[in-house]
C-alpha cells in the first residue's frame, strides 16, 4: 500500500510538472504573416480553415516590408502573404520561403478615398487633374512610397498620371495602409490613397475615384510557406484555393486568381 501511495503521488507530480498529458501533440498551430490589408477577411478565412481542420492560426498584421524583416529577422512565422510582387521576390531570393510552394493568390484595386462627410463625390483620375488644388490645405496619405506596396503603387500610378511632381511635398507616408485608412477616416487628411478592400471595411470613408488600370502594376497578393514552416502549413495554403475561401475574399472585395478546388 505504501509503494502504491508513492507511485500514485510520483505520477501526479509528473503531471503538474509537465502539464495535460498530449497537450502539445493536440495543440497543433501555424503562424501566418499577412499584408495589413487583408486582415479582415484573412481572419475570416483562417476562422473557417481551424473549424475545418482543428488547426489554429496564430496571424500577424503590418506592412508586407516590415514582415519580410522580420522573417529575415528570425521571427517564427509559417505563412507570407504579400501584397505585392517584388517582396515576394526578395523573400525568394533570400531564401525566406519555399518559392515550390509561392502562388498569386489575389487581386486588389488602388483607389482614392476621402472622409464619409466630404463634399467631393467623384474625381477622375488622369493626366491633368490639379490635385494639388484638391488637397488645399491637406495633404495626401498613403504608406511609405519607398517600402509599403501601397505606397508604391500609389507612387508609380501618380507618376504616370502625370500628377507625382506636384504632389510629392505634399504626401502623408503611413507605415501601412490600414494607417493610412485611419488618417482619413479620423478627418486627419482629406484623401489617401489605399485598395478598394480597405475602403469597403470602414465605414467613415468613402471611394471617390479609382485609378485607371495601367496606371500602376496589377495589385497582387502572392503568397507561400516559409523556409521554416511547420507540415500544417500545406493544407492551410491548400485551404486558401479552395471554393470556401474563394467565396470569403470575393465577399470583401478581393479577385481570385487561382482555380478554386472543392
Amino acid at each position: 500500500m505504501i509503494l502504491r501511495r508513492a507511485f500514485l503521488a510520483a505520477a501526479s507530480a509528473a503531471v503538474l510538472m509537465l502539464g495535460t498529458p498530449f497537450a502539445s501533440a493536440q495543440d497543433r498551430s501555424i503562424t501566418v504573416f499577412a499584408a495589413a490589408s487583408m486582415k479582415n477577411a484573412l481572419d475570416d478565412a483562417n476562422a473557417a480553415f481551424t473549424k475545418q481542420t482543428g488547426i489554429k492560426v496564430v496571424a500577424s498584421y503590418a506592412a508586407t516590408s516590415a514582415l519580410v524583416r522580420q522573417i529575415e529577422s528570425g521571427a517564427p512565422a509559417d505563412i507570407f502573404v504579400s501584397a505585392d510582387l517584388r517582396w515576394m521576390d526578395q523573400a525568394v531570393e533570400k531564401k525566406l520561403v519555399k518559392a515550390d510552394t509561392r502562388v498569386d493568390l489575389l487581386g486588389n484595386r488602388l483607389v482614392l478615398i476621402a472622409p464619409v462627410e466630404s463634399k467631393v463625390n467623384e474625381v477622375k483620375l488622369a493626366k491633368g487633374l490639379d490635385l494639388v488644388k484638391l488637397l488645399g490645405d491637406g495633404r495626401l496619405v498613403t504608406g511609405d512610397v519607398k517600402a509599403v506596396p501601397v505606397g508604391r503603387y500609389a507612387k508609380t500610378a501618380l507618376e504616370n498620371l502625370g500628377l507625382w511632381t506636384a504632389v510629392e511635398s505634399r504626401m502623408a507616408m503611413a507605415e501601412n495602409v490600414r494607417a493610412a485608412l485611419l488618417l482619413v477616416a479620423r478627418g486627419e487628411a482629406p484623401f489617401g490613397i489605399v485598395y478598394e478592400t480597405d475602403a469597403k471595411v470602414e465605414p467613415k470613408v468613402k471611394i471617390v475615384g479609382t485609378f485607371p488600370d495601367g496606371s500602376h502594376p496589377p495589385v497582387t497578393y502572392p503568397v507561400a510557406a516559409t523556409s521554416q514552416a511547420k507540415a500544417d502549413a500545406a493544407a492551410y495554403l491548400a485551404f486558401l484555393r479552395t471554393q470556401a475561401a474563394k467565396a470569403i475574399f470575393e465577399r470583401y472585395g478581393f479577385s481570385f486568381l487561382v482555380k478554386s478546388t472543392a
